[in-house]
């Protein structure tokens, strides 16, 4: 897989394999991005964080496009292993990145330091955990007043209308094959 835009644009990234891993294709990504650039966001003063990270794709392109800041939270050893792995590959200067090799409900229940400006929620498929790990975000002041959230999830799955996640506006529900990708602004 390449970053597809920013100073680290044509660089090779690993990816994880196995079971529950699916990175984002080159496709999804490249939408994602056009949406994102499309409704105004400036990765240059941006906050990430890149919740159920994998390879850490999406947060890796934000940085290559000159976030100020990306977190990356992943259970799996073997994968937080590889996002590290890629970030030094890239020269990526520790000031802008935190890898977070934990459980995201654990870390969901304490507070940052500072909300996040862009957030991306990309769950195992069939877990049911898109909801839950908004909702802890929403209560613990994870999510920036204004701040976009980009949720990557099965195309089965419909766009959460209750709760703390029903206040935020629903700008983008569409699909890409299997994949279904969903944005709100808060």
């Amino acid at each position: 897989m390449r970053i597809i835009g920013g100073q680290y644009k044509g660089r090779r990234i690993l990816t994880c394999e196995g079971p529950g891993y699916r990175p984002a294709t080159m496709k999804v990504r490249e939408s994602v991005f056009s949406m994102l650039m499309a409704r105004g966001v400036d990765f240059s003063h941006a906050r990430v964080i890149d919740m159920f990270a994998g390879s850490g794709s999406l947060a890796l392109e934000c940085l290559s496009r000159g976030a100020s800041t990306a977190w990356f939270v992943e259970k799996s050893p073997k994968a937080a292993a590889l996002i590290r792995r890629n970030l030094a590959d890239l020269k990526v200067d520790k000031r802008h990145f935190r890898v977070v090799c934990k459980d995201l409900f654990n870390v969901l229940s304490g507070s940052p330091d500072q909300p996040f400006d862009l957030v991306f929620i990309d769950p195992p498929y069939g877990r049911d955990l898109l909801v839950p790990a908004l909702e802890k975000a929403i209560e613990n002041g994870w999510i920036a007043q204004g701040a976009l959230v980009l949720a990557e999830v099965e195309n089965s799955v419909e766009a959460p209308q209750d709760g703390p996640v029903g206040d935020m506006e629903l700008l983008t529900d569409r699909e890409y094959g299997q994949t279904r990708i969903l944005i709100w602004r808060k």
